[in-house]
C-alpha cells in the first residue's frame, strides 16, 4: 500500500473560537480549506460515487496552511460509531483469561458467522487528536485499544478509514459480559482521527 496516492479528508477549525470546517490534507502537514468550493458537511465528499477522486479535485493545486495554524477535530459529525469485538485470536485468549464467567460466550463468538458488534459512540461525543480520553472513575484497570477505524457512507459503501482508540474498562468487561456497555460507553471513551484517508478501492483496505 506505500505505493500508492492517498487523498484525506479532515475536520477543522482555523482557530478556536470558529465554526468547524472541512479540509484537504496535502502530505499531512497543509490544509485546503474546502468551504470556498460548497463543502459544508464530510457527507458532501464521502457521498460522492468517487470520494477520493471528487477531494482531489475539489482541492486543486492549492498549497493551503500549515497543520500547525488550525485546530483538528474528530473526523465524525451526526454518524454513529460502532465496534466489532474478538477479532483476531489474541483478544478472544485474552477476553476468556480475563473472565471465567464470560470465557465460553467469548469462545463461542470468535467463531461464529455473526460477529460482535456494539454501539460505542455518537459522533457529538468522539475525542479528537490530541485530547484526553476518559477513565471512569470506579474501574480499576482501563486500557486503551487502538483500532483501524472503517469509514462508512450513506450508501453503506467503505470509503475510507482512520485512527480509532476504544477505550474500555476491562475490569468491569471481566466482572460480567452484560456490563460490556458499563465498559464500553462512557465520557470521552471513544477517540478517532485525525482524518480520514480515502481510498478509491475498498479492496486496499481488506487487504
Amino acid at each position: 500500500m506505500s505505493d500508492l496516492s492517498y487523498e484525506r479528508l479532515c475536520r477543522f477549525r482555523p482557530d478556536s473560537g470558529a465554526e468547524p470546517r472541512i479540509g484537504a490534507v496535502i502530505a499531512g502537514e497543509r490544509i485546503v480549506d474546502l468551504t470556498h468550493v460548497g463543502v459544508s458537511s464530510l457527507s458532501d465528499v464521502l457521498d460522492r460515487a468517487d470520494p477520493a477522486a471528487h477531494l482531489r479535485l475539489l482541492r486543486g493545486s492549492e498549497d493551503g496552511v500549515a497543520l500547525s495554524e488550525v485546530v483538528l477535530l474528530p473526523p465524525v459529525e451526526h454518524h454513529e460509531v460502532w465496534a466489532a469485538g474478538v477479532t483476531y485470536l489474541r483478544s478472544k485468549s485474552a477476553r476468556m483469561e480475563e473472565s471465567d464467567f464470560s470465557a465460553t460466550a467469548y469462545d463461542r463468538v470468535y467463531d461464529a458467522d455473526r460477529p460482535e458488534i456494539f454501539f460505542k459512540s455518537l459522533g457529538a461525543k468522539v475525542v479528537g487528536p490530541d485530547e484526553h480520553v476518559g477513565i471512569r472513575k470506579d474501574a480499576r484497570w482501563s486500557v486503551p485499544e487502538p483500532e483501524l477505524a472503517l469509514v462508512m457512507n450513506a450508501h453503506g459503501r467503505l470509503v475510507g478509514c482512520t485512527v480509532g482508540n476504544d477505550m474500555s474498562s476491562r475490569d468491569i468487561e471481566g466482572e460480567n459480559l452484560l456490563y460490556l456497555p458499563q465498559a464500553k460507553v462512557y465520557d470521552r471513551s471513544c477517540s478517532l482521527g485525525p482524518w480520514i484517508t480515502l481510498v478509491a478501492d475498498d479492496d486496499v483496505i481488506r487487504q
